[in-house]
């Protein structure tokens, strides 16, 4: 393409940075090796722009789309089933079998071993309509961190290698070839973990990658990387190539090639079963202990947020300890992009400020970790942040060091030593915070325990003596509200919520604080000089209050639930997916 000139584009380039490919310059692209003239240059350039625009313009009826291509996000891609059959064999045998318009194609029934994202899949569907490798949207191959060339870091190598998969799964082959060409140039600027997802994917594609394979094992094998991360990161006969490598080149020891001792393996065992009980009698043994097993750096890569959380309350682990990389637990979980996690380790002491071997903060981390695109995409009041973005703004806030203020808000202040008001106030800062900082809100809550509590409101007041049936309608003059025992650890708990919320997302508590203060909250407050009908009236305020929160967040609870229970299960562990749903790797690159 580059000998006759046809492809007028040949860079995947970026804002500031440009990932360059160079296109195929060998003849096989074409039917024919015969040199081409300057009209007929000409001609093709203007059909690959004419096809181009019609790809641009599959969203319009103008252009007859007849198919789409629907990801496991929920977007979908417009596309010409016509268009698609002449240029892919894949797509010819399976829209042979799909007669009426509009069919819709799962792309995980297409790409069942490896998920490819929307920017990879327009790029390579680009590439079928027009033949040229077009630019990329803005923000795709480029993390957050200004500092980073993009050549190597992330998100270029995570839109390199899902474009490489998706070459092979449509039977692309100069595109393939192209991107494969394009990873071996860059391999030397590429983290080490981050070749892991390289490796993995290149082993998918089995003979047709076979230079990149090697290059990739050939890195991994001379590399720090442990057989724990090998072991759930990648196939267990690429983890057996690379263990003989190292045992023929003498890197590791003949006696344990490098795995764990057998006290180690049954720890990290109980903490895959969730059962952090179990791991406590472990240690009663005396064979090992949490930092000599890593069993921390083990829970944050690979276990879920709450086994970590239960692992930190038994106290017996260093917080700010190092693996065997170098690494302290807080930069993995940095690498594992879990707020929940990172929070707990903040609070517990984790230290912020604490460098990698090849001097990089936990926040440069996320930073390289994170796509722009991502980074920057706004998001609506009600809805989930993306939980890259909540990384970066926890870990910043950290390394801010802003001292906690004193009272929540001036309505808060104002309530005075009533308790009753400040529970109501309390509740309804958390369910407004629920409503408009979903992510935030859930982070705080589950750290807080809040979940383990049970929610007040006024009609729970005088639970002492009514049952369920009469508690719709209290007189609170002749039933004075009693302070118990679950409404100070309700309150405890709340307020535990809400100062984590100031520390980590001062952003969030600065927006709830204006809303609760405004004149129609503010002036619901009870004051010492109120009469007892006062007092009433603003109590039944505030629970009409409370009823309108608590509807609008239950009607958008459900759909929260189902992408908070979505987004966790693709985050079990750390940076690339396996076909399991586990995850690993780490990005430093670029």
């Amino acid at each position: 393409m580059d000998k006759y000139g046809f492809s007028d584009s040949n860079d995947i380039s970026n804002n500031s940075s440009t990932c360059c490919i160079a296109a195929p310059t060998n003849t096989e692209t074409f039917a024919s090796s015969e040199p081409l003239n300057t009209p007929d240059i000409a001609a093709l350039q203007l059909l690959s722009r004419n096809l181009e625009s019609v790809f641009e313009s599959t969203n319009s009826d103008s252009f007859y789309s007849d198919a789409k291509i629907a990801l496991s996000s929920g977007r979908e891609v417009s596309v010409h089933r016509c268009i698609l059959t002449a240029r892919s064999p894949v797509f010819k045998n399976v829209f042979s079998g799909l007669k009426e318009r509009g069919a819709k194609l799962e792309l995980k029934e297409l790409a069942r071993d490896y998920e490819i994202g929307y920017d990879s899949l327009v790029a390579v569907l680009a590439y079928l309509y027009s033949g040229r490798i077009k630019p990329l949207p803005k923000g795709v191959c480029v993390c957050v961190d200004d500092n980073c060339s993009h050549v190597a870091c992330r998100p270029a190598v995570n839109f390199m290698a899902e474009a490489l998969y998706a070459a092979f799964t449509f039977q692309v082959s100069e595109l393939l070839a192209l991107y494969q060409r394009h990873l071996l140039d860059i391999m030397d600027k590429v983290a080490i973990d981050d070749i892991l997802v390289i490796l993995y994917v290149a082993n998918i594609c089995g003979n047709v990658c076979e230079k990149l394979l090697a290059k990739c094992i050939e890195t991994i094998v001379r590399s720090d990387v442990d057989i724990v991360t090998l072991d759930k990161a990648l196939p267990h006969h690429i983890v057996k190539k690379i263990t003989d490598y190292r045992l023929e080149f003498g890197i590791d020891k003949i006696e344990n090639r490098g795995f764990p001792d057998k006290h180690v393996k049954r720890i990290h065992r109980a903490l895959d079963s969730d059962d952090v009980e179990l791991v406590r009698m472990l240690l009663k043994e005396g064979h090992t202990n949490l930092d000599e097993a890593h069993a921390l750096h083990y829970a944050v890569a690979y276990c879920d947020a709450k086994t970590t959380t239960e692992l930190l309350d038994l106290g017996l682990a260093d917080v700010n300890g190092r693996n065997s990389r170098g690494y302290t637990v807080l930069h993995v979980a940095a690498m594992r992009k879990e707020p929940k996690i990172i929070v707990s380790l903040l609070t517990k002491g984790a230290r912020p400020s604490d460098l990698t071997l090849d001097g990089r903060k936990a926040l440069q981390i996320s930073k390289r970790l994170t796509k722009a695109a991502d980074y920057f995409k706004s998001t609506e009041e009600g809805k989930a942040s993306p939980k890259d973005r909540l990384c970066i703004e926890i870990l910043e806030q950290a390394e801010r060091r802003d001292p906690l203020l004193g009272e929540a808000s001036l309505s808060l202040a104002m309530a005075g030593d009533d308790l009753r008001m400040k529970l109501l106030y309390l509740e309804n800062r958390v369910g407004l915070a629920k409503l408009l900082f979903p992510m935030e809100a859930k982070v705080v809550m589950d750290i807080a325990h809040l979940d383990g509590t049970s929610e007040f409101t006024l009609a729970s007041i005088n639970s002492n003596k009514l049952n369920a049936a009469q508690r719709t309608t209290v007189d609170l003059n002749e039933a004075p509200f009693r302070i118990q025992e679950e409404h100070l650890n309700r309150m405890k708990a709340l307020s535990r919520t809400v100062e984590l919320g100031k520390r980590f997302f001062p952003r969030c508590s600065e927006v709830l604080n204006k809303i609760m203060d405004a004149d129609d909250l503010s002036q619901l407050a009870c004051g010492g000089n109120d009469t007892p009908e006062e007092r009433l009236v603003k109590r039944r305020r505030y629970n009409e209050l409370q009823d309108v929160l608590s509807k609008a967040f239950h009607e958008d609870k459900e759909e929260f639930d189902r992408s908070a229970i979505s987004s966790s299960s693709s985050s079990k562990s750390i940076g690339i997916t396996r076909p399991n749903g586990k995850l690993t790797g780490s990005g430093r690159g670029g």
